[in-house]
C-alpha cells in the first residue's frame, strides 16, 4: 500500500472509515462502515459522493475549435466536431484491429477539449494522443484537480445548494460553477445509471468540497464496492473487463456512440483507427454480443463464469464479463458475451458455477433503468 498513489481525499476516506484497497495505482475506498449493500441503496434512494480523482483529466487545445475537434475525430469514431459547447460525448479510443483500447468521456469548453479516461489507462491514452495530435494540438494532462461524482436523485438539489445553476443543467451538459466559492468544472453525467454530477475541482479545494456536500442532508461517501453493483445494473462496461482491446464496438453493443456522420455514408465517415474493420462489423454482423444475463437462483456468476446452451450436453456458447449480487433488482445480475444466435432476450442458458451448471436467462439491458434528465 506504501507504493500507491493516493487522492487529494485520502486523509478524509481514513477518516471517514473507509476501507482502502489498491486499484489501478491508487489507494482507493473499497466500502465505508456503511457496507456495500446500504451504499448501494442509498445511492439510489439519495445521493452519494465518490472520489474517482484517480481518472485521468486531459486537456486538448489548438489554433481553433475545428483544429482540435477534426484531430481528435482520427483517433474516436465519434462526431467531435458537431459537439455543442458546453456539451458533453461518450467515446472510444480504437486500434487498428477495431478494438477499443478505452472508454472516455470528452466534452467541449469553447475551443478546447476537455477529456477524461480511465485510471489503469490514462499512461497509454496520454501517449497516443500526444504522438497522434502534437504539435498541431496541445496535450496536457491535467495533474493538479480531484475529481468527484455526486450520483443520486437527491444530487441535484445537493449541488443546487452550493450553486443554484446546477438544477439548469441538463444530461450531458457541461458548464464551470461556482459551488460556495470554488471554481469547479461540472458535467451532468455518471456512472449510475442515476442523475448525478462529476465534478473536477482544484485539489487544494477538493477536502473542502467534499465536507461541504457530506454536510447535506441524504449525502453520504460511496466506495468502489458500490459503484461498481451500480454500473452493472445499470449496463455500463468496465473496461478491461466487458471490453478490451479485442473487443468490437459492435460486439459490444456500442453502435449507439457511433453517430450517423462517422458511419458508412457520413459526411466523415472512418478515418479512426480499425474503422474499416468497425464498419464491416456493421454491416455485416458479428459472432458475439455482448448482453444481459439473469441467473435464476441466488448464487451470482461471476466474471470468466462459461456460459452454455440448453441442448442435452450443452454447447460452450460465451461467458460473464461482471457478475455481482444486484442489491436494487433482488438478485444476481451479470452482463457477457454469448454467440450471436444465442443472443436474444430470454435466451436459455446454463452457467457453469464451481462445476455445477445454473440456469441463465440472456436479459434486457439495464437491469434498472436510467434516471438521467433529459
Amino acid at each position: 500500500m506504501s507504493d500507491l498513489h493516493q487522492t487529494p481525499l485520502y486523509d478524509l476516506h481514513l477518516e471517514l472509515g473507509g476501507k482502502m484497497v489498491p486499484f489501478a495505482g491508487y489507494s482507493m475506498p473499497v466500502q465505508y462502515p456503511m457496507g456495500v449493500m446500504k451504499e448501494h441503496l442509498h445511492t439510489r434512494a439519495h445521493a452519494g459522493l465518490f472520489d474517482v480523482s484517480h481518472m485521468g483529466q486531459v486537456m486538448l487545445t489548438g489554433a481553433s475549435w475545428d483544429a482540435v475537434a477534426t484531430a481528435f475525430e482520427t483517433l474516436v469514431p465519434m462526431d467531435v466536431l458537431g459537439l455543442g459547447d458546453g456539451r458533453q460525448r461518450y467515446g472510444l479510443f480504437t486500434n487498428d484491429a477495431g478494438g477499443i483500447e478505452d472508454d472516455l468521456m470528452f466534452a467541449r469548453r469553447g475551443d478546447a477539449l476537455f477529456v477524461v479516461v480511465n485510471a489503469a489507462c490514462k499512461g497509454a491514452d496520454i501517449a497516443r494522443m500526444k504522438s497522434a495530435l502534437e504539435p498541431d494540438v496541445t496535450v496536457t494532462p491535467i495533474t493538479d484537480r480531484a475529481l468527484i461524482a455526486l450520483q443520486g436523485p437527491a444530487a441535484e438539489a445537493a449541488l443546487a445548494a452550493l450553486d443554484p445553476a446546477a438544477a439548469d443543467m441538463r444530461f450531458m451538459d457541461f458548464r464551470t460553477l461556482n459551488l460556495d466559492g470554488i471554481e469547479a468544472w461540472v458535467s451532468r453525467s455518471g456512472y449510475t445509471g442515476e442523475d448525478g454530477f462529476e465534478i473536477s475541482v482544484p485539489d487544494a479545494d477538493a477536502e473542502a468540497l467534499a465536507r461541504r456536500l457530506l454536510a447535506i442532508d441524504g449525502v453520504e461517501p460511496i466506495g468502489l464496492g458500490a459503484r461498481d453493483s451500480l454500473r452493472l445494473e445499470a449496463g455500463l462496461c468496465l473496461y478491461g473487463n466487458d471490453i478490451d482491446a479485442q473487443t468490437n464496438p459492435v460486439e459490444a453493443s456500442l453502435t449507439w456512440a457511433i453517430q450517423k456522420v462517422r458511419r458508412a455514408g457520413g459526411d466523415r465517415a472512418g478515418g479512426y483507427p480499425g474503422s474499416e474493420v468497425v464498419q464491416a462489423a456493421f454491416e455485416n454482423g458479428v459472432t458475439q454480443k455482448r448482453v444481459g444475463l439473469a441467473p435464476q437462483g441466488r448464487a451470482p456468476m461471476r466474471e470468466g463464469t462459461q456460459l452454455y446452451d440448453a441442448e442435452e450436453g450443452g454447447r460452450l456458447v460465451g461467458a460473464v464479463t461482471s457478475g455481482s449480487f444486484g442489491p436494487t433488482v433482488g438478485g444476481p445480475v451479470a452482463m457477457g458475451y454469448v454467440s450471436d444466435e444465442y443472443a436474444g432476450v430470454d435466451t436459455a442458458l446454463w452457467g457453469d458455477v464451481r462445476g455445477k451448471r445454473l440456469p441463465v436467462h440472456v436479459a434486457k439491458l439495464p437491469f434498472v433503468a436510467a434516471n438521467f434528465k433529459r
